[in-house]
């Protein structure tokens, strides 16, 4: 019997786009694979989000980005529907979400991470709250959404020219310059680690899903003890948020430290992504992949 699954996508986070390109390409996978699939492009009005998972599907696909789609809003609705859906539940999606609590919790489970501070827009603007160069970054957002790189002779104040785009306070965290190395898990196992580079200042939102905005190299060319220490934080990370299903690990290396940067619960599954292309390193196609997390789905207990 066809399974019915429905994919949500779209939203209305400041990463709509990306989650649609994602929700496209995951229907598209899942109907591959034989499943009966409704696509939702999700809004504001719950009632009718509500609505339209009525009848009920089997599963959920959520292919939603950012907040109130990777956060632990939406997984608590699809709690009380009792719908299975997959990546993580709601408390690992918001302390994932939430980087400075995600960063102690990472400090407690012996994984290293870089230092941070909390400062207010006025803190900001009245000079540097640590040693340049250092990484501003909103405290809940993914993708790399908002954030800004402070480098040695930059003159002009963060955001001068686009206005304080978040909120009472944000993230400042000391820059690791070197390589950007992120490894996927699925499940309990990490895939690969991937070594990601980029024309640009940094992997920020454009180098991501923007078409040759980044080059990958998979599996990294690094020492193997690098290599496993990697794999092995990843899936550390992975246990210590309480993640299932499919995660991200994201980490820096400058050659002598490496430290971890986040934990994305929900990673993009567009043509560029890297959840993808580390299945297939691994043997599994995307057809695969997304069965695979459709039988995995499951509600918070």
């Amino acid at each position: 019997m066809t399974r019915h699954v429905a994919v949500l996508m779209g939203g209305w986070s400041a990463e709509r786009e990306v989650s649609l390109a994602s929700g496209a390409a995951c229907t598209n996978a899942l109907k591959e694979a034989g499943f009966d699939v409704t696509a939702i492009d999700v809004q504001r009005d719950m009632g009718a989000l509500v609505t339209r998972l009525y009848p009920k599907p089997e599963a959920v696909f959520n292919a939603l980005h950012g907040r109130y789609g990777e956060d632990g809003c939406v997984q608590g609705l699809l709690n009380i529907l009792g719908i299975p859906y997959t990546h993580s539940g709601l408390l690992a999606s918001s302390l994932a979400m939430d980087k400075p609590k995600a960063k102690r919790i990472f400090e407690a489970a012996g994984i290293p991470v870089a230092k941070h501070v909390m400062v207010s827009e006025a803190e900001i603007l009245a000079g540097d709250p640590m040693p340049r160069p250092y990484v501003i970054k909103p405290s809940n957002e993914g993708s790399s959404v908002g954030v800004h790189v402070v480098f040695e002779g930059d003159n002009e104040p963060p955001f001068a020219n686009t206005g304080w785009p978040h909120g009472d306070q944000v993230m400042v965290e000391e820059f690791i310059g070197g390589q950007e190395l992120t490894v996927s898990v699925m499940g309990d196992k990490p895939l690969a680690v991937t070594d990601i580079s980029t024309e640009r200042n940094f992997y920020d939102y454009t180098a991501k899903y923007e078409q040759g905005g980044s080059q990958h190299v998979i599996p990294a060319e690094i020492d193997d003890d690098l290599y496993d220490t990697c794999l092995e934080l990843a899936l550390r990370a992975h246990r210590a948020l309480g993640c299932r299903g499919v995660s991200r690990a994201d980490f820096r290396y400058d050659g002598e430290r490496l430290c971890i940067l986040e934990v994305n619960t929900q990673p993009g599954m567009t043509a560029t992504s890297l959840i993808p292309e580390q299945a297939e390193y691994a043997g599994i196609s995307f057809p695969e992949l997304v069965t695979w997390m459709v039988d995995n789905a499951r509600c918070d207990e």
